[in-house]
């Protein structure tokens, strides 16, 4: 993200190419929010389907009021401490001028709230991926409007907002690897310790339902992520934002073979889901880094995510934390290599002149990231477990352990993903009953 959050009184001229692109790099990071519902309803059972749809889609309400009445004030109004920011201009966004330019910047202040709500939208939806099966969707609800504001919106003003103690430190986030996935991946963790395990977790067998949503939902990440990471260069005037399109691409491909090989070696068969996997984790570790490194360093940090990502998913059986869709081991963890590996194969010459220790920079910027990397961790962890904690002691965050052995989709939303009565053929009539897999490789999650 570039720097200049506050207004101008002398900004320069409206451009129109930097407009239409930037509206058009928000609807992608728009789409995302479905994509991920898809990504996610894909790998859960089948009776929990549209709850984990929901989840995702959820956000696009409760986040879109909130930062219309506050959240963007909290994110990118004057800063407060270098801790969050605030401006009454902001609020409601009723005292912005249609006119009004970012300092430096060519697009209305209009465009950028846009496309920095389509963030804030897609972040606490990721969480939601390590709570499937067991989390009434009161509490969800309640939860994302909680988390958004305290810890959000004030860890965005930290990373990208003009005064925030992340962005004065130099802390090199192109487009959310701490403020996006630390904070989502760090989130999740904290809530899985205080909600617990599902019933059956490391017993009953837990496969995806449907692999081709799976590859649906990856594919379509994939394609709004190109929005998520060369929009937030805000413009095209000097070629960085295609760097970090080209680096995306790069870094995904990348970490999509490095997951498959590790996979083979470790499992011995390449899965679809371990292709999908493999590439989120890529396009996760290149969104804080792809804006300064070169497309060899983007081969490196995707094949250094995508093999590491592989290996740490396998981490909730060994320590007993139930991340349902691998949020920790993908986000938390990609987000981590993403962020680290700019204090190595930063080049000094791509968004800034700031070099890695591979590039005779020393351990000066990486000492910077990794103050990013465990300031966020840190902070996500422990208040997003303390709000979990509130609501879990309070209005209760389960469901009882009977309806979720029965199907949270029934309970929480009155209807069921697939409707089997109208088929036809043998005993399995109307039945409701979903057909196992065709292999064990193809629906096993490639940790199990």
């Amino acid at each position: 993200m570039p720097p200049g959050i506050t207004l101008a009184a002398d900004a320069p001229e409206l451009s129109a190419a930097n407009t239409g692109f930037m509206l058009i790099c928000s609807a992608m990071v728009m789409l995302m929010t479905p994509a991920l519902a898809f990504f996610y309803g894909g790998m859960v059972r089948v009776k929990s389907t549209l709850n984990m749809l929901m989840m995702s889609f959820i956000s696009l309400g409760i986040v879109t009021i909130l930062w219309v009445l506050y959240g963007f004030s909290m994110a990118f109004g004057t800063d407060n401490g270098s801790l969050v920011g605030w401006d009454a201009d902001y609020l409601g966004l009723s005292g912005i001028g249609v006119t009004e330019l970012l300092d430096g910047g060519s697009i209305p202040l209009f465009v950028f709230a846009a496309f920095q709500l389509m963030f804030a939208i897609l972040t606490p939806a990721l969480i939601s991926g390590a709570l499937a099966d067991r989390v009434k969707f009161t509490a969800w609800a309640l939860f994302i409007a909680l988390w958004v504001t305290v810890v959000y919106f004030p860890v965005a003003h930290w990373v990208w907002g003009s005064g925030g103690w992340a962005f004065e430190l130099g802390v090199i986030d192109f487009a959310g690897g701490t403020a996006v996935h630390i904070n989502a991946g760090a989130a999740a963790l904290g809530v899985i310790l205080v909600i617990g395990k599902r019933v059956g977790f490391k017993k009953d067998p837990m496969r995806p339902h449907s692999l081709p949503l799976v590859m649906l939902g990856a594919g379509l990440l994939w394609f709004g992520w190109f929005g998520f990471n060369a929009g937030s260069w805000l413009g095209n005037d000097d070629g960085v934002g295609a760097v970090m399109f080209l680096n995306t691409q790069i870094a995904t491909g990348a970490a999509m073979l490095g997951w498959l090989a590790y996979e083979k070696i470790r499992h011995g068969a390449f899965t679809t889901l371990g292709a999908a996997s493999g590439a989120v984790s890529g396009l996760v570790a290149i969104t804080p880094a792809g804006g300064s490194v070169s497309p060899l360093g983007a081969i490196a940090v995707g094949v250094i995510a995508g093999v590491l990502c592989a290996m740490a998913v396998g981490l909730k059986y060994r320590f007993g934390y139930d991340d349902s869709l691998d949020v920790v081991g993908v986000h938390l963890v990609g987000g981590v290599i993403g962020s680290l590996l700019v204090g190595f194969f930063a080049t000094g010459g791509v968004q800034s002149d700031a070099a890695g220790l591979f590039y005779g920079g020393g351990l000066d910027q990486l000492w910077k990231q990794a103050a990013g990397v465990f300031g966020v961790l840190a902070y996500s962890l422990l208040a997003s477990a303390l709000l979990a904690l509130i609501i879990h002691k309070t209005m209760g965050m389960r469901v009882t352990e009977d309806d979720e052995v029965s199907g949270i989709d029934r309970l929480e939303h009155a209807e069921t993903a697939y409707d089997y009565s109208g088929a036809g053929g043998g005993s399995a009539r109307g039945t409701g009953t979903v057909p196992q897999a065709a292999t064990a490789a193809q629906n096993t999650k490639v940790d199990a």
